[in-house]
């Protein structure tokens, strides 16, 4: 089967993409990205030693996926919530060290969640909108569904973070789907709590196989996206499945990375080109 390489250098590093690629046949995607097909990727990882670039091998057909499940926090948004509510209190960098720990896979997911909100009890909902102004898109964010609804693409936002955060996101960028854990409120304070069931690594899984299953697809046309442990399940299950700057554990783990490019590196490693991709 043939295979393509997709090379994606740090936005503004394009001068090291065309130093990596000198002397090769290469179709450009973009001052950016360029594919070379039937590379040999050891020289092609070779080639990009200690550069800013990704690479991403994989067959040339079916490239271009109809499903997309990104995770929200440190991957569509730059922010944790939990960390930026957790600022309120004082409290930003002993939950940043747990959200850490949880997110690389050293401790339980869930159990690492309830513990964090239940350090916001007896806050004022009211701070939940001034965390909210706090919300940093991911560059690339709004290309990469754009783009991708554009093409047809079902897409959902999935999130083991709050749906009062995740929604709001969604809507403005456009996912077909929000998928996340609801904060209980009681009395115009925060419980402390969460409503069940807890979105999990599962969770994430799920909802990628219910979205292919409905448009009647296999899991090798679907994308995932995700950054901490709890995607692996939906990374590993997905036909790319991309972790995207993501903690070392699930790096490691991943089959496909992308450490130096941002969002729109999803878009190159479809074979999109940069007149294909809204807003670039």
């Amino acid at each position: 089967m043939q295979s393509v390489v997709t090379l994606i250098a740090a936005p503004g590093a394009e001068e090291a993409l065309r130093a990596a690629t000198s002397g090769r046949t290469v179709d450009w995607l973009a001052p950016t990205a360029c594919d070379i097909h039937d590379a040999d990727e050891a020289a092609a990882r070779a080639a990009i030693a200690g550069r800013p670039i990704d690479i991403v091998v994989q067959p040339a057909a079916g490239r271009r996926k109809r499903v997309l499940v990104a995770d929200f926090e440190s991957t569509v948004i730059e922010n944790e919530m939990l960390e930026e509510l957790a600022d309120f209190l004082g409290l930003r960098a002993p939950v940043a060290e747990i959200t850490r720990r949880a997110m690389n896979g050293e401790i339980d997911f869930v159990g690492a969640l309830t513990e964090r909100v239940a350090l916001l009890r007896g806050m004022s909902a009211a701070t939940l909108v001034e965390a909210a102004a706090r919300i940093r898109l991911m560059p690339g964010a709004a290309a990469l569904v754009a783009t991708l609804r554009r093409a047809g693409v079902r897409t959902a936002l999935v999130s083991g973070g709050f749906t009062v955060f995740a929604e709001p996101v969604a809507r403005r960028l456009g996912f077909d789907r929000v998928v996340a854990n609801r904060l209980d409120i009681v009395g115009g304070r925060l419980a402390g709590t969460l409503t069940p069931p807890i979105v999990v690594g599962a969770t994430k899984r799920d909802t990628l196989a219910s979205l292919a299953a409905e448009l009647g697809i296999g899991l090798d046309q679907t994308l995932a996206v995700g950054d901490g442990a709890n995607d692996l399940p939906m990374l590993q299950a997905a036909g790319l499945g991309i972790a995207f700057r993501a903690k070392p554990s699930v790096a490691a783990a991943a089959r496909w990375r992308i450490d130096h490019g941002d969002l729109t590196a999803l878009l190159f490693a479809q074979g999109y080109r940069a007149e294909e991709i809204s807003g670039l």
